[in-house]
């Protein structure tokens, strides 16, 4: 199972960090069934995040046509006020510190990225995964008309004004598509991705490594509707 975790200029660093540390302990544990890149929407390249002017670098331009995973994270910046909203021109030009969050992941709109995510969710064997905002730049690209998925909670009606059915839960598995909610949340994702895919005795020895126990159930879309508690 290889896995391109996406950046994208003011992007969160924990979004990226918590589930590449996860998913490559998982290759170390499955004897190397689990491979992680970072990479971008253009080509190497050094990309900076929201926070601080951390850095990483992407090796290799992202590839729909791979066979695995994809993971988008969100991005890292102001949240703004209530009532607060960017100015109509903060997403032109080129990416500087303290954005708005949907300045940010709007600006990610503008790139190859939306064309390159269309292309995955086209390919069967290919699992689309997101974290936080991430979720966002799928739905505000319009791939995810019609899907279960999740986001941080500060973003769950922009969510579900996309068209998505959008679920407060931890993380939300919809068949080709498994989002995580909050920035954390890349930890649980990362493990139930390496439970689903490799087996559970591999995602349970990562999670002793990490001392974390994946919080939440997980969400599909079966079973019984659930009554009114």
């Amino acid at each position: 199972m290889h896995t391109q975790i996406v950046l994208f200029d003011g992007f969160d660093p924990l979004d990226v960090i918590a589930p590449y540390e996860v998913l490559y302990a998982g290759g170390t544990a499955s004897a190397g069934a689990v491979s992680v890149e970072l990479v971008s929407a253009e080509s190497p390249r050094e990309v900076a995040s929201g926070t601080g002017g951390l850095t990483l670098h992407a090796t290799a331009a992202l590839d729909p046509a791979r066979a695995g995973l994809i993971l988008v994270p969100g991005a890292s910046g102001r949240v703004g006020e209530p009532g607060e909203v960017p100015d109509h021109d903060a997403g032109t030009g080129q990416w500087q510190q303290d954005e708005f969050i949907p300045v940010l992941l709007g600006r990610a709109l503008t790139t190859e990225l939306p064309a390159l995510l269309k292309a995955a969710m086209e390919n069967p064997e290919v699992t689309v995964s997101a974290v936080c905002g991430g979720s966002l730049i799928l739905a505000m690209a319009g791939l995810l008309e019609g899907r279960h998925a999740t986001t941080h909670h500060m973003g769950l009606d922009m969510l579900d004004a996309t068209g998505v059915h959008a679920v407060s839960a931890r993380v939300v598995d919809d068949g080709d598509l498994v989002t995580g909610a909050g920035v954390t949340s890349g930890l649980d994702l990362g493990l139930y991705l390496l439970e689903r895919e490799v087996g559970p005795r591999i995602a349970h020895a990562v999670e002793g490594l990490f001392a974390h126990e994946r919080r939440g159930t997980v969400w599909r879309n079966t079973g019984p509707e659930p009554a009114r508690l």
